[in-house]
């Protein structure tokens, strides 16, 4: 079953210095973390905050390419996770057909924020991660414990300065 969601937040994997994207189910408290590559949070974080360009970035560029050749993104699904890669589809519609693109989960959202498209998760995904937000009263995500405990929120503008501001190094194990 899909569940829609939405981008809730953008965080720092404090341990890994690694972007997470946080999707929250719309009509419920799960969230669903995917870490992502610097690039990908940029560009999810410059949507977010509403940031215009001169030029058009990549992500920009393949909106109007699909624009161009008469195509719609109709929608984003997260499918499955495999060896801790999460996978995406875009559903896009054209001259009547509806066809499926395999793409990363990062870049399809970073896609859908452009064109206002819906983004949605297999449910499973949901369970698997079983991360809630807690109430504005409660203490800490899952009260330190878990994925959770090792980012914090950030807003978009201090995600995309701190990203500047990063070596490759930094990011260790990380390979582009």
């Amino acid at each position: 079953m899909l569940v829609e969601v939405k981008v809730q937040s953008l965080a720092l994997d404090r341990t890994t210095n690694t972007p997470v994207v946080i999707l929250q189910e719309l009509e419920g408290e799960r969230v669903l973390p995917i870490w992502i590559g610097p690039g990908e949070a940029s560009a999810i974080a410059m949507q977010l905050a509403d940031m215009e360009f001169s030029r058009p970035l990549t992500h920009d560029l393949l909106c109007s390419v699909m624009k161009g050749l008469g195509g719609n993104l109709q929608k984003v699904i997260i499918t499955r996770v495999e060896s801790s890669t999460y996978y995406a589809e875009m559903i896009v519609r054209r001259n009547g057909e509806v066809f499926s693109l395999d793409a990363r989960p990062s870049d399809s959202i970073a896609v859908a924020l452009r064109v206002s498209a819906r983004i949605f998760a297999q449910d499973e995904l949901l369970e698997e991660a079983a991360i809630e937000v807690p109430d504005e009263a409660s203490s800490t995500p899952s009260e330190g414990k878990g994925p959770m405990a090792k980012h914090e929120p950030m807003k978009p503008e201090e995600l995309e300065e701190h990203l500047r501001k990063l070596d490759p190094e930094d990011f260790g194990r990380f390979k582009p």
